[in-house]
């Protein structure tokens, strides 16, 4: 079984958006990532920030790459909702982070926050539906 075929067996939601939704909303959102944190990387290398700061951006990289590959590769819907509360975790805690250094990187990331808020309550309710 494929991994597409798989997730579209999974009980889902009746709020849950279309699948074609996914992929225009995380190109916009990569990109959003892509400069924020290319920032925070280029704050960081010129020893404006120090690590503390850049941690969680690093923690949030890998617990965000990391998602597909547990949801759709493993297939293990409980160990991506506690990967997504990690992205969520992370991702609030490096908008705190930047934003006594460069308030514009927080406030960047609010599309990205409101997405993961969605995502993290879409994860649970269908490891909560697929138990």
């Amino acid at each position: 079984m494929n991994n597409y075929t798989w997730y579209q067996q999974l009980i889902k939601p009746s709020w849950s958006p279309p699948a074609w939704l996914f992929g225009p909303v995380w190109t916009i959102l990569y990109i959003l990532i892509a400069i924020s944190f290319g920032k925070v990387f280029q704050m960081a290398f010129q020893k404006r920030i120090l690590f503390i700061v850049v941690l969680p951006f690093i923690l949030n990289l890998i617990f965000n790459v990391i998602f597909t590959p547990i949801q759709f590769g493993l297939k293990n819907n409980l160990l991506a909702a506690v990967d997504i509360i990690l992205v969520l975790v992370t991702l609030i805690w490096a908008m705190v982070a930047i934003y006594p250094h460069a308030k514009w990187v927080a406030y960047i990331q609010i599309p990205y926050l409101l997405w993961v808020c969605f995502a993290t309550v879409l994860q649970l309710t269908v490891t909560y539906l697929n138990r």
